[in-house]
């Protein structure tokens, strides 16, 4: 008899995920995800530093974040922290 591992979908209400977020793309849980305003953002990356998923990076070959939609969970701390305004909340 082989043991299948549930996914979180499946966890009961209260129930607490026996793996780490790494290992599911749990950016699914959003309603809300960010959308930053290229021309605003001033790379200060205090997004990154405050993004409780490490899901803000900055792109390698550009000027510019990327959000890591997979891991994002759509809490808006990165919206609510910039300091100039350059990230939207906008409903999915």
């Amino acid at each position: 008899m082989t043991s299948q591992k549930k996914g979180w979908k499946e966890i009961p209400i209260a129930g607490v995920c026996w793996v780490p977020s790494t290992k599911y793309l749990t950016g699914d849980w959003r309603t809300f995800k960010p959308v930053v305003n290229s021309e605003k953002c001033t790379l200060c990356l205090l997004c990154h530093l405050y993004c409780p998923d490490a899901s803000i990076q900055l792109k390698q070959d550009a000027e510019e974040i990327e959000f890591d939609y997979d891991h994002c969970k759509g809490c808006g701390i990165c919206a609510e922290e910039c300091p100039v305004e350059a990230i939207e909340m906008v409903r999915e």
